[in-house]
């Protein structure tokens, strides 16, 4: 599936499902599609529930997928102030509570593969594995994440969502996904970007990507089954670094997508399902 046929004419709505109460004044939008072993997405602060919809088609057909929005972004509850990891960790465990999800897989991209972790490192009984797709854990904190991060930030503020768009596309896609989709494909994802976002969501999730500890110790306290899913055309990782950062963890392992990019299910949706399905039923076996 190409970046144009991927966004072209896709679903962003919401549907008309009750919110899930988390954390005292926190409601989160939520899907659950599928039955069998959970598997949770996590959105970095740029996509919301909806979105999921186009890249876990065939994980639904084995396995029961549960996507949210986050707080403070799509259409759960907005605070004034934008939540700490630690309290967007809680509300995975409370949507996992209220939809009795004993445990979980958890897919993690970007930003949020360092929630992923948090949950695993805080709740570690709740979670059977992670995938983590473009992660920006590294061997020594990342810098060059929170480097673009600031960057993007200080587009937003002083000339907009289109203007960051358009300085995000070329630096997160693919330069294999950049030239097949062309014109079409940048159009097409564009609209999505701008359907899921609004500056001050995005300002605030940014804001957020800054913090935390990116410290490579922590990931060697992950007991949780661990697979950095890796596009070799990725702005923070090269293969390389990306065997020795799942190398860090007790259980980890690395699997590198040919000509993907930072977000690699954008650039082969079927390829990044294929991949997760067979971590899933590998550890599975091993229980």
């Amino acid at each position: 599936m190409s970046d144009g046929e991927a966004q072209e004419g896709q679903d962003l709505s919401y549907r008309d499902t009750p919110r899930i109460p988390t954390r005292e004044g926190v409601e989160l939008y939520y899907e659950s599609n599928g039955e069998g072993t959970a598997i949770t997405c996590l959105n970095n602060f740029f996509l919301t529930s909806p979105f999921w919809r186009e890249y876990t088609g065939e994980l639904v057909q084995n396995y029961r997928v549960v996507t949210y929005d986050l707080c403070n972004h799509g259409a759960s509850t907005h605070l004034e102030e934008e939540p700490t990891w630690a309290e967007h960790a809680a509300d995975v465990i409370g949507l996992l509570d209220a939809l009795q999800i004993e445990s979980t897989y958890l897919i993690g991209t970007s930003a949020s593969t360092q929630l992923a972790r948090d949950v695993a490192l805080e709740y570690p009984d709740r979670v059977k594995g992670l995938i983590l797709a473009g992660p920006v854990m590294g061997l020594r904190g990342m810098r060059r994440h929170r480097q673009l991060n600031r960057s993007w930030l200080l587009t937003l503020e002083t000339h907009g969502l289109a203007t960051l768009y358009n300085q995000i596309y070329p630096e997160v896609i693919s330069g294999e996904m950049n030239e097949e989709g062309g014109t079409p494909g940048f159009l097409g994802l564009r609209e999505a970007f701008t359907a899921m976002n609004t500056p001050e969501e995005l300002a605030g999730g940014l804001r957020l990507a800054q913090q935390g500890d990116t410290s490579p110790e922590l990931l060697s306290r992950v007991q949780a089954p661990s697979l950095i899913v890796l596009g070799d055309d990725d702005i923070l990782l090269s293969p390389s670094r990306g065997h020795d950062v799942a190398a860090l963890f007790p259980k980890g392992r690395c699997e590198i997508m040919p000509n993907a990019g930072h977000v690699p299910f954008l650039d082969d949706p079927d390829g990044f399902q294929a991949i997760v399905r067979k971590f899933v039923e590998e550890v599975e076996a091993d229980v």
